[in-house]
């Protein structure tokens, strides 16, 4: 079953003024503005690439395609590992090229372990065309929920989610 993800931190006070995170927010204006869904215990983002991201003519910058990596990991971690964490590591593979002209790209993000202070998640990247075209392993220093609550102002799990 298909479930929506709420940005919930685009709807906190303040949110158009302060939240202005790259990957998501929907308030930056020069970022990737993200939106993400699950299915079968994976994290989904379906992303219209944009000629603004190229590296070389019609392909998207292999930095842009680490950064969606990136964010959809933190992203896994927000939902299903229940707190706030930051990138430890990340190992990215680059298959093949993903052309800016061939539409929409899709990331699946899969936790594959989670202990008390890390999560790793892998995340594949399709191009337009469908196919497999860059992989990553991400490692995600995860925080106490407390800490997580307090200090970087995450919501709780439950505010991602229309129940």
């Amino acid at each position: 079953m298909k479930r929506k993800i709420n940005n919930a931190y685009s709807t906190m006070a303040g949110a158009k003024e302060q939240f202005n995170c790259f990957g998501c927010s929907p308030y930056n204006e020069l970022g990737l503005r993200m939106e993400f869904y699950e299915e079968d215990g994976k994290t989904i983002s379906e992303w219209t690439p944009q000629r603004r991201f190229e590296g070389f003519t019609n392909v998207l910058h292999g930095g842009i395609q680490a950064t969606l990596m990136d964010e959809i990991a933190n992203w896994v971690v927000c939902t299903q590992c229940k707190t706030a964490g930051v990138t430890g590591g990340m190992e990215v593979k680059y298959r093949r090229p993903v052309m800016v002209s061939d539409g929409d790209i899709k990331l699946v993000a899969t936790l594959k372990e989670k202990n008390r202070r890390t999560a790793v998640i892998d995340v594949d990247l399709f191009n337009g065309k469908g196919e497999l075209a860059t992989q990553a392993i991400v490692t995600c220093v995860i925080f106490s929920e407390e800490l997580a609550k307090t200090k970087y102002m995450y919501p709780g799990a439950e505010m991602f989610y229309e129940e």
